[in-house]
């Protein structure tokens, strides 16, 4: 490194605001004006976050959804020992909550760990993010940016609902981006993301709540520059969002099938998605030629997975993957209660222009910004960190 200052630099995550959005409201379009769409990778969050802050795929770095098969190491295979305790009580809704607390607080599975399967089935799942993604050694496949900023010994300022809402995100950050000692610093902005899952076409709302984020963000930038005239002043989001407009029960169509749960096959259902994983030819056949005949979406081929960078040899996430085209939304999703309807939902498949994520920025990006794993060399640059050959931590 040489012996000039450091510029300072604040990128702001800002969850599902999605070009199409920034676009056609003006977000901050004055103060920065170098803007592109970034190509998400198809999924949620759990795979898209890790991306951007390694600038790995998600077969990469390992992190894809949050439920992955793992019958050995489930962190509740001790359930099966309860495994003829009837339905009605293993899965009644007091149950599920304390095994949610049970993961949280007692098994170490992070604040995001749900009981998204039926209690019945969670012996056979483990969780990706059981560590702080935003902290060193967070994500399992590899070093992030914030192992390297360490490593380097690069002063930076990480905020995210770990401690933190959005507005106290904003204020604490305001002040001390122009007194710290932090010439990198990095938000994660979470709730605007539930904000749109019900709001996303409420032109009105959209408006007023936009308002309030451009308002907190200009004050943030102001404080920057008083600081340092030049400071870089970036955002960025995971992927969009998009309207929903039709609903299938993909469980229902399965479970016509007469097959049995365990014995012939095992099944994920997300919003989006369904995952399955076969036990039986006679079930992978059945199951398989059920899918066919759906018109909401379609089975994904082995290579285009490898080509969306999802594809993992050990099939954690899945035998098959069923995605629902974009507009669709998965009725029977183990990860949603059957009262909840969302106006939008993400983890579409990334040619889904509303699933388009954001690079809006003050200063000309350092490399081509086409994809959200973009965003891992453009904060690497800011930090004037050099590659490393740093051993992923396990």
């Amino acid at each position: 490194m040489s012996g000039a200052p450091r510029r300072l630099h604040v990128f702001v995550l800002i969850d599902a605001l999605g070009w199409d959005l920034a676009q056609r409201f003006g977000f901050l379009a004055d103060v920065l004006p170098y803007r592109a769409p970034l190509r998400t990778v198809l999924g949620y969050s759990s795979g898209a976050i890790p991306t951007m802050l390694t600038g790995k795929t998600p077969a990469e770095h390992g992190h894809w959804n949050l439920l992955y098969y793992d019958p050995v190491g489930s962190p509740f295979r001790w359930l099966r020992a309860l495994r003829f305790v009837p339905d009605r009580i293993l899965g009644a809704r007091v149950t599920r909550k304390a095994l949610k607390e049970l993961g949280r607080r007692v098994l170490g599975l992070g604040p995001l760990f749900d009981c998204a399967v039926p209690p019945r089935l969670l012996p056979y799942f483990n969780w990706i993010e059981t560590r702080n993604i935003y902290a060193p050694r967070g994500i399992r496949g590899g070093p992030s940016i914030f192992d390297q900023l360490t490593t380097a010994g690069v002063p930076h300022r990480v905020y995210s609902y770990h401690r933190f809402r959005d507005a106290e995100i904003l204020r604490r950050a305001r002040r001390e981006v122009e007194t710290g000692p932090a010439t990198l610093f990095f938000l994660y902005l979470s709730e605007l993301d539930a904000f749109l899952h019900h709001h996303v076409e409420d032109v009105a709302l959209l408006k007023d709540t936009f308002a309030r984020y451009e308002i907190a963000l200009r004050e943030l930038l102001v404080a920057a520059r008083r600081r340092d005239a030049q400071a870089g002043f970036t955002l960025l989001s995971d992927h969009g969002m998009t309207p929903i407009r039709r609903h299938h029960d993909l469980a229902r169509d399965i479970e016509g099938l007469g097959l049995r749960m365990l014995e012939d096959y095992l099944v994920v259902y997300d919003s989006t998605m369904a995952r399955f994983w076969f036990f039986s030819p006679h079930a992978r056949a059945s199951i398989v030629e059920r899918l066919g005949s759906l018109s909401c979406g379609r089975i994904l081929s082995d290579d285009e997975r490898g080509e969306l960078g999802i594809r993992f040899a050990d099939r954690r996430y899945g035998d098959l993957v069923f995605l629902l085209d974009p507009g669709w939304l998965v009725s029977s999703s183990d990860f949603s209660t059957p009262a909840w309807r969302p106006a939008g939902m993400h983890g579409y498949h990334p040619d889904d222009p509303s699933s388009d994520a954001i690079f809006l920025s003050n200063q000309e990006p350092p490399v081509p910004m086409r994809t959200i794993a973009d965003a891992y060399a453009c904060m690497a640059h800011a930090a004037a960190l050099h590659e490393t050959n740093a051993e992923a931590p396990r």
